[in-house]
C-alpha cells in the first residue's frame, strides 16, 4: 500500500492506495479509535476486484492535519468525504465502505450526492433513525458512556494518562478476544498527543452540542439522517461490545432496495479486523454485483 496526499475542501488529506489508477474508485472511511490502516485487509481484496481502493486518514487523524476551522461536525465531514471523490476522479461507479463514525459519513455522502455512488457499504454504526431511542436504553448507555465522558473537559485528562492507555481499553471493551495491539498502536500515532486528541473527541462533542453546528454544512447535515439511498450492505458483528446488536433496529428500513445485511458469528466492533475472512468475501461480493 502506497500513502499520498491528495487536497480536498481545503484539506490536505494523507490516505493509502493499492489497485489500478484507473479503476473505479472505492473510498473506505474509518472511525474512533482508529486509522486508514484499519482497511489492511480489504484494500488489497478491492485492489484484486479491479477496483482504485483508497482509505483517508480523515480530518484532525494525522498525517491529515487538524482543520483550522476547528470544525468536526458530520456535515463537514461528509462534505471531505464527497470532495475526495471529487479529487480523487471518481465517477457514478464509485463506491464506499464505512466503519463507525465512517458508516455515519457514508449514509450522509450517499444521500447528499447519490450520483457520485452506486454501492455503499457500512458497518457496527447502523443509520440513525434505525437506532432511534435504542441508544438511550440502560444496556447501551452502559456501552456508550464513553461518549458523554468525552463531553467533559476532563477527558482531555483522561485520556492521555499511561501512554493513552484508555485507547487500549477500548479496544478490549469492543472486540473482546481480539488482538488489538498492533491497531492500537496506529492510532496512538495518529491521535496521542493533545491536540489530535482534542480533535479526535471533537467528534463527539460537536454531535451533541449544537453551538458548535457550523451553517455552511447544513445541508450535509441534514442528509445524515435521510434514508441511504443506494443500495448497501449492513455488517454488525454479534459480539460488539460498543453498539449492541439489540440496538441496531431495522437497518433495511432505512436503506435502498436491494440493500443486504450481514450479522457476524464471533466478532465485535471492530469486525472487518476480527473475520476478515468473512466480511471481506461479503464486502467484495456486495460491491462487484451487478
Amino acid at each position: 500500500m502506497e500513502e499520498r496526499t491528495i487536497t480536498a475542501n481545503g484539506l490536505d488529506f494523507a490516505y493509502l492506495s493499492e489497485g489500478p489508477e484507473d479503476g473505479p474508485l472505492a473510498l473506505c472511511l474509518h472511525g474512533f479509535p482508529d486509522t486508514a490502516h484499519t482497511w489492511r485487509h480489504l484494500l488489497p481484496e478491492l485492489a484484486d476486484a479491479g477496483f482504485r481502493a483508497v482509505a483517508p486518514f480523515l480530518r484532525g487523524y494525522a498525517p491529515t492535519p487538524v482543520p483550522s476551522d476547528g470544525c468536526y461536525q458530520m456535515g463537514a465531514v461528509v462534505r471531505d468525504v464527497n470532495a475526495l471523490h471529487e479529487a480523487l476522479g471518481g465517477d457514478g461507479e464509485a463506491v464506499i465502505v464505512g466503519h463507525d463514525w465512517g458508516a455515519l459519513a457514508t449514509y450522509g455522502a450517499v444521500a447528499h450526492e447519490p450520483g457520485r455512488w452506486r454501492r455503499a457499504v457500512t458497518a457496527a454504526v447502523p443509520p440513525a433513525a434505525s437506532i432511534g431511542m435504542s441508544l438511550f436504553t440502560y444496556r447501551q448507555l452502559q456501552k456508550s458512556w464513553y461518549m458523554f465522558f468525552f463531553l467533559s473537559p476532563l477527558a482531555e485528562l483522561a485520556l492521555p494518562l499511561d501512554d493513552y492507555s484508555f485507547l487500549d481499553q477500548l479496544w478490549r471493551d469492543w472486540s473482546p478476544g481480539y488482538d488489538g495491539t498492533w491497531d492500537v498502536a496506529r492510532v496512538k500515532e495518529s491521535i496521542g498527543d493533545p491536540e489530535r486528541i482534542v480533535a479526535a473527541i471533537g467528534y463527539y462533542r460537536a454531535l451533541y452540542d449544537p453551538t458548535l453546528a457550523v451553517p455552511e454544512f447544513a445541508d450535509e447535515q441534514a442528509a445524515m439522517t435521510l434514508p441511504t439511498p443506494r443500495p448497501t450492505l449492513y455488517v454488525h458483528g454479534r459480539a460488539d461490545g460498543c453498539m449492541l446488536l439489540s440496538s441496531i433496529g431495522s437497518p433495511l428500513d432505512f436503506m435502498a432496495e436491494g440493500s443486504e445485511l450481514e450479522l457476524v458469528d464471533g466478532a465485535g466492533h471492530f469486525v472487518h479486523l476480527e473475520r476478515p475472512d468473512v466480511v471481506n468475501r461479503r464486502i467484495v461480493g456486495f460491491l462487484t454485483a451487478p
